[in-house]
C-alpha cells in the first residue's frame, strides 16, 4: 500500500468576511494526475498555496512527503518589474538551488577532514541531486523555453519588459525544468496556442511524480488527469476515473437530484389531497346524534368523525413536515432566450423594415484604424461564426463593432435584430449593487420576481443574492453578466471568450445552451473543446491582411 504523497486533514481557511475552505480532507497517491475544478474564488489558488507551504491553514493539517521536491506555478510571479528573467528561473528552481547550495556547503564539509558521518551526507545530497538531474536544470529551462515560444530569452531581461502571458510562460519553464516529485500548477495552460499546450500534456504524462493541476482546461482534463477535485461551497470533492468519471458522477447527482425533488412534490401533493378529502367526508358526518340513536347507532358516529379528524391531523402534519423540510428543485438547464425580429418588423435602430431574408449580421469595407479591415461579412439567421486569429487581430474589435459599441472608421454595418453581448473585459457596474440588483438593473418587475428568477439558474445561492457585485470574485461577477445574457430575448449572440473563469461544468451547460439557441452567433473562444465540437462556419482574422476577408454564412 502506497503511503500517500499529499495529506489534508480537516483543513479550514478563512480571510476577513469569507470562509474560503472548511474542513477539507482528501490524499493524493504517489504518481497521481489530479485536477483541481470549480468556479473562480471556490478556493483553489488558496488550496495550492496552502500545499505549497505559502500560507498556512486556521486549523487542520497539510502533510507533503516529495522527498524530490515540490515545484509550485503560481497565476503570476511574484517578483517586482525590475527583477530579471534570471531571477524568475531561481525563484522557480528555488528548492533545487536550495539543495545545490546545500551540496557545496557539504562538499567544502569533507575538505575539512575525514568524517564519515560528513561523506554519507554529501553522498545523500547528491543521491538527491542527481535524481532530479539538477546539472542539467537551466538547459532544460532553455528547451522549454522554445517549445512555450520564448526561444532566445536573455536572463537579464527585465521581467516588466515582459507581456503577462510571457511571464507566465517563464515561469512554467522554470517550475518543470527542476522536475520536482510534486507538481502544483495553477493554470498551466493559460496564455499558450495549441502546440504550446500539447507539448506540456506531453511533459505532464511523462512525469513520475504526482501533479495537481488547477485548470478549467476540459480537453487538459481529459487527456491528463487520473482524478478530479471540485472545490465548490468550502468543501472539496474527489471523483475518480478522471474527468469522464467526474461527467458521469455529476449527470447522476443530477438525476438523484431530480428524482428526490420529484419524490418530495408527489408525497406532498398526495397529503395535501388526503388533508383535502377527509375534511370534505367529515363535513357530510352529522355534528351530533340524534337522541333516538344514542345508543349503538351514535356511538358508531362519534367513532367516524373521530377517525375523520385524526386522518386530517395526521396528513395535514405530514404537509408541514414536508413544507418545512422542502426539496429544492434542481436548477432548470441553461436555455438562451430567442428574440427572432419579423419579417417586415422595425429593427432595434429603426432604420427601416427588415426584409423576409434579411441576414442577422452585415458588414461591408469595415475598418477600425490599425485594428480591424473586413471587407465583407453576411450571417444569416440562424448562422453561427468562429472568429479566429492571433491576438492584436481585432477578434475583440469586431464583436464590439457588431454590437454598436464601437463605430467604424470606414465602411458599413447593419445588425437589424436585439444584440446579446457577453463582454471579454468585465462590465462597469454601478458602486455598491447586490446581485439581485445587478440582474434586475434596467429590467421589469419586482426585485422578488429578479430574486425567483436568478435562483431558478441555479447560478447563485439565495445567500449569494445580498453580496455586492464589487466584492464577487471574477467568475462570479461573469456569472452574474451571463444570468442576464441568458435571461434577455436576442436575435444575436456575441460571445467574447464565453467560458473564461466558468467551472468546467457550467461550460458544459453553456456549451449545451448555444446548442439550443436558433439565432445567430458570433464566437471568439481559446477554448479548444469548445473549437473542436463548434460547427459552422469560421473567420480568421490575420494580423496583417492587405486583402480584406469576404465571408457570407448560413
Amino acid at each position: 500500500m502506497h503511503t500517500p504523497q499529499l495529506t489534508l486533514s480537516h483543513v479550514t481557511k478563512g480571510y476577513p468576511g469569507r470562509t474560503v475552505l472548511d474542513d477539507v480532507s482528501f490524499t493524493l497517491k504517489p504518481g497521481e494526475k489530479a485536477g483541481l475544478i470549480g468556479d473562480n474564488g471556490a478556493g483553489k489558488s488558496t488550496l495550492l498555496r496552502l500545499i505549497a507551504g505559502q500560507e498556512r491553514p486556521d486549523s487542520g493539517e497539510v502533510t507533503v512527503a516529495a522527498a524530490g521536491g515540490v515545484g509550485y506555478l503560481p497565476q503570476s510571479i511574484p517578483l517586482p518589474p525590475a527583477a530579471t528573467v534570471q531571477d524568475a528561473v531561481d525563484l522557480a528552481l528555488a528548492d533545487l538551488r536550495a539543495l545545490e547550495a546545500e551540496l557545496h556547503r557539504a562538499g567544502r564539509a569533507l575538505e575539512a577532514g575525514d568524517d564519515p558521518a560528513a561523506l554519507a551526507a554529501y553522498e545523500a545530497l547528491l543521491a538527491r541531486y542527481e535524481a532530479r538531474e539538477g546539472y542539467d536544470a537551466d538547459h532544460r529551462v532553455d528547451i522549454a523555453l522554445h517549445h512555450l515560444g520564448l526561444p532566445g530569452l536573455r536572463r537579464a531581461r527585465p521581467l516588466g519588459t515582459l507581456s503577462g502571458g510571457e511571464r507566465s510562460r517563464l515561469a512554467l519553464a522554470g517550475v518543470l525544468a527542476g522536475r520536482p516529485e510534486l507538481l502544483l500548477l495553477d493554470e498551466p495552460t493559460n496564455d499558450l496556442d495549441d502546440r504550446a499546450v500539447e507539448w506540456i500534456e506531453a511533459q505532464l504524462r511523462a512525469h513520475r511524480g504526482t501533479v495537481l493541476a488547477v485548470t478549467h482546461d476540459r480537453v487538459f482534463l481529459e487527456r491528463l488527469t487520473t482524478t478530479v477535485l471540485e472545490a465548490e461551497e468550502g468543501k472539496v470533492t474527489r471523483y475518480g476515473d478522471g474527468y469522464g468519471g467526474y461527467r458521469t458522477a455529476k449527470a447522476a447527482e443530477r438525476r438523484r437530484r431530480v428524482q428526490e425533488y420529484e419524490q418530495w412534490r408527489s408525497e406532498l401533493a398526495r397529503n395535501e389531497r388526503l388533508a383535502a378529502g377527509h375534511a370534505a367526508r367529515l363535513g357530510v358526518i352529522p355534528r351530533k346524534a340524534p337522541l333516538a340513536n344514542f345508543g349503538h347507532g351514535g356511538f358508531r358516529a362519534r367513532g367516524r368523525a373521530h377517525g375523520a379528524m385524526a386522518r386530517i391531523r395526521n396528513a395535514r402534519e405530514r404537509v408541514q413536515r414536508l413544507t418545512a423540510e422542502a426539496v429544492a428543485p434542481p436548477p432548470e438547464p441553461l436555455a438562451f432566450a430567442p428574440r427572432m425580429a419579423a419579417a417586415g418588423a422595425v429593427p432595434e435602430g429603426g432604420a427601416g423594415a427588415v426584409p423576409a431574408d434579411s441576414p442577422a449580421v452585415q458588414l461591408s469595407d469595415v475598418r477600425v484604424g490599425d485594428r480591424l479591415r473586413l471587407g465583407s461579412l453576411a450571417l444569416g439567421r440562424g448562422g453561427r461564426l468562429l472568429v479566429t486569429g492571433p491576438n492584436g487581430a481585432g477578434k475583440t474589435t469586431l464583436l464590439k463593432v457588431l454590437a454598436g459599441e464601437l463605430r467604424p472608421d470606414g465602411g458599413t454595418v447593419r445588425v437589424p435584430g436585439r444584440v446579446g453581448h457577453l463582454r471579454q473585459d468585465e462590465t462597469p457596474w454601478p458602486p455598491g449593487l447586490t446581485v439581485a440588483e445587478a440582474f434586475g438593473l434596467g429590467r421589469v418587475g419586482s426585485p422578488d420576481e429578479h430574486a425567483d428568477a436568478l435562483l431558478a439558474l441555479g447560478l447563485f445561492r439565495p445567500a449569494d443574492l445580498r453580496s455586492r457585485v464589487d466584492e464577487l470574485s471574477y467568475g462570479q461577477r461573469r456569472r452574474v453578466e451571463l444570468a442576464r445574457l441568458v435571461t434577455e430575448p436576442s436575435d444575436l449572440l456575441l460571445l467574447d471568450e464565453p467560458t473564461n473563469h466558468l467551472s468546467p461544468a457550467l461550460v458544459e451547460q453553456l456549451e449545451e445552451a448555444l446548442s439550443g439557441y436558433p439565432g445567430a452567433i458570433v464566437l471568439v473562444t481559446h477554448d479548444r473543446s469548445l473549437r473542436a465540437r463548434f460547427e459552422g462556419e469560421r473567420l480568421e482574422l490575420p494580423r496583417r491582411e492587405a486583402e480584406f476577408p469576404r465571408v457570407r454564412v448560413g
